[in-house]
């Protein structure tokens, strides 16, 4: 991390940016000031208040689509940033009383000074990943919404047969519309994907792993930032919520090691759903579960271990960049009698069934 002389602390609100600046000793050199959340105002502030660019280090809260101008504005004028966790500054703050967007730029900047060599310096996904992730989310709605016309058994209760035959006439019809609408957005989404190399590349790799399909495969692309967001999948693990973590203190406390609630809970949910399927459909995953259930470990931690297990595939997938040679052992998909059922041999059996006679 470079040495900066200037540390700006911006607190983002939907129409308004409150920023203040500290040097290193945490004295207020640029004074606290408000613009408007607009890209507009975000370069003219950097161009009057005529900073040094390469010693100025600006920290701001994930705010999500809220510090969207703010960062690209930033990125475009090559001024490093760093978006932070709004509760990884508020539990850093101590005690603290009182509140103001004022203060809290102030307590943002302060945050830098003190965590300067914590801090990892942000930067502006990808257009087509900041398009993919707006698709989704999306079609996380439309799906939402086809779940909520589609239950009426409450309704049931309460309303006539007349009634609810109506009304169940009506939501088929807008379920209908739902419906093409989503398959309409899943078409972007494919097309988005194959028409990026580097995202379409990465996307089929992560699909070879047993578990992981069309929903986990492009989920993992957005949180990832095509994989150049997480160095391993133990990080990545910890942001999805599998990774598991001690609960202990001095002699008297020995709780049980569990995983944190802590976490990306859609990127948890898909990994459970992809582990629940692996281990129908994968041999040696059924085998491993069976045999630690019969040990006598939890099923909930041996379920846990499957997630944690697809994570590490997948990242060794996309460091070798060749499906074929980083699994210990080959896949072959066998289907007969059309049954999809996913054969995995060792590769000590391939090279024998392989083996020419002699």
């Amino acid at each position: 991390m470079k040495n900066y002389s200037l540390f700006i602390g911006i607190d983002i609100s939907k129409s308004t940016l409150d920023i203040i600046g500290l040097n290193p000793q945490s004295q207020i050199t640029l004074q606290h000031l408000v613009i408007a959340n607009t890209r507009l105002a975000v370069k003219q502030f950097l161009k009057k208040s005529a900073i040094d660019k390469s010693s100025t280090l600006v920290v701001f809260e994930n705010t999500g689509i809220y510090g969207h101008n703010l960062s690209q504005v930033l990125s475009q004028a090559d001024v490093d940033f760093a978006e932070v966790s709004a509760l990884e500054i508020h539990r850093s703050l101590g005690i603290n009383r009182g509140k103001s967007d004022k203060k809290d730029a102030f307590s943002i900047a302060k945050y830098a000074i003190s965590h300067l060599f914590e801090l990892e310096l942000s930067h502006l996904a990808d257009y087509d990943i900041n398009k993919l992730k707006l698709l989704y989310c999306q079609s996380e709605k439309i799906v939402k919404a086809i779940g909520q016309f589609k239950s009426i058994k409450e309704s049931e209760l309460f309303l006539s047969k007349d009634m609810t035959r109506e009304l169940a006439r009506s939501n088929d019809k807008l379920v209908r519309g739902l419906k093409k609408a989503l398959k309409e957005v899943e078409s972007l989404i494919s097309k988005l994907i194959k028409s990026n190399l580097d995202l379409d590349n990465n996307y089929n790799l992560a699909k070879t792993v047993p578990g992981i399909g069309v929903q986990l495969a492009t989920y993992l692309i957005i949180v990832t930032h095509n994989f150049t967001r997480f160095s391993n999948s133990r990080k990545l693990a910890c942001f999805g919520g599998v990774a598991p973590f001690p609960y202990q203190s001095g002699s008297s406390i020995h709780g049980r090691t569990k995983v944190s609630h802590l976490a990306d809970k859609k990127l948890k949910t898909l990994l459970n759903m992809g582990a629940l399927s692996v281990m129908k459909c994968d041999y040696q995953m059924r085998e491993y579960y069976d045999r630690k259930v019969a040990e006598g470990k939890n099923k909930m931690l041996v379920l846990n271990n499957l997630r944690n297990k697809m994570l590490s595939h997948v990242f060794a997938v996309k460091i070798d960049n060749n499906h074929t040679l980083t699994h210990t052992n080959l896949l072959f998909k066998i289907y007969q009698n059309s049954l999809s059922f996913i054969i995995e041999y060792d590769l000590a059996l391939v090279a024998e069934v392989t083996k020419t006679p002699k």
